[in-house]
């Protein structure tokens, strides 16, 4: 990939930031997502930590679907499966809380472009009978739950930054060795859009608006829906210079290794917020990670578990106490849903 890179950077000049995110993470051939998806991770994901975070959102989901009217015929979908273990957890409990009615009513579908993560996702999840989508566009037109955890993340974002008067878009071109190297475009701009006086780097992901976009027409048609978003970075001021990149659980240079590295940014949930907002979406958050699961239950489930299991008894609690601690993952991630008006509040907030 990095040898693709240099090679279209010499032909057609420096490309933007988000360009470079979107070609080392989701290139077909090359990207990270398609090389990658059966190797170790390189960041820990909340399911890979604790089985009690999908088991609680399975819950989440029976839970949604009743207060919609337990819709005879409703789409489950996740954005970014990832190797489905948040989906196997969230179903084994929702089909014994939600039972023959909720598994009746519900068809599966996986919003995933890569054939390589969709075989490892149809292995783990075959007898739920998943569809495979490549955008939530092509999901149909009935009542619908979207999960989507650690995907918001991973949406390719411009960076701008300020130059005297003016902004610049951040650029990756070629140092004088040839090598990859950040740099600032030519062409001056005035300031993206709710950019603060004192900021001197924005990051705007124009996939959030793609998102509220789809879930705003699926409400104006009258269609019941809740997306439940779970991820990481700020609510009360715009991230600044938030790209970040890791291998084998280290961070290293965005630079380093396209296509080999997990590419990274904070999530701008005041944007999002806004957003959703404009577009007519009843917004539930952003509420810390922690909180949301000690609401849904966290702790009774985890008594159970550890009850049951007594000889790995400290390995469940630990592990379940990272989702929830305020000092690791239960402050730093924030859950946020959007859903089309009239609906009841979501559970957890």
């Amino acid at each position: 990939m990095k040898d693709r890179l240099i090679r279209l950077i010499e032909t057609g000049g420096p490309i933007p930031v988000s360009t470079y995110m979107q070609l080392a993470l989701h290139d077909r051939q090359d990207g990270y997502y398609a090389t990658r998806p059966g190797l170790g991770q390189d960041f820990i994901t909340a399911p890979e930590t604790s089985q009690v975070f999908g088991e609680l959102l399975g819950l989440w989901v029976v839970h949604e679907w009743q207060a919609m009217g337990s819709p005879a015929e409703f789409c489950l979908v996740e954005i970014g499966p990832g190797r489905g273990v948040l989906m196997q957890d969230a179903l084994r409990m929702a089909f014994v809380a939600g039972g023959k009615p909720f598994a009746d009513a519900m068809t599966l579908y996986l919003v995933e472009p890569s054939p390589a993560l969709r075989d490892v996702q149809v292995e783990r999840l075959a007898i739920y009978e998943p569809q495979f989508a490549e955008q939530a566009s092509e999901v149909p037109a009935l009542p619908t739950i979207i999960l989507a955890n650690e995907y918001l993340d991973c949406l390719p974002a411009r960076q701008f930054r300020r130059d005297g008067e003016e902004w610049r878009e951040c650029v990756v071109g070629l140092d004088g060795d040839g090598a990859l190297a950040f740099g600032l475009a030519a062409d001056g701009r005035s300031a993206p859009e709710g950019t603060a006086q004192t900021a001197n780097c924005v990051e705007v992901q124009v996939g959030l608006d793609i998102l509220v976009a789809e879930l705003a027409t699926r409400a104006a048609n009258g269609l019941p829906v809740h997306a439940l978003l779970i991820d990481y970075g700020p609510v009360d001021r715009a991230p600044g210079d938030s790209l970040r990149a890791f291998k084998d659980g280290e961070q290293v240079s965005p630079l380093l290794a396209p296509g080999e590295t997990d590419l990274t940014v904070d999530v701008d949930f005041g944007r999002l917020k806004r957003i959703a907002t404009s577009a007519g979406l009843d917004v539930h958050g952003p509420t810390p990670q922690g909180m949301f699961l000690l609401g849904l239950g966290a702790q009774a489930r985890l008594n159970q578990l550890v009850k049951a299991n007594e000889d790995d008894a400290e390995a469940i609690f630990n592990a379940a106490q990272r989702l929830i601690d305020p000092k690791d993952m239960g402050e730093r991630f924030k859950v946020i849903c959007l859903s089309s008006k009239d609906l009841p509040k979501p559970a957890g907030f």
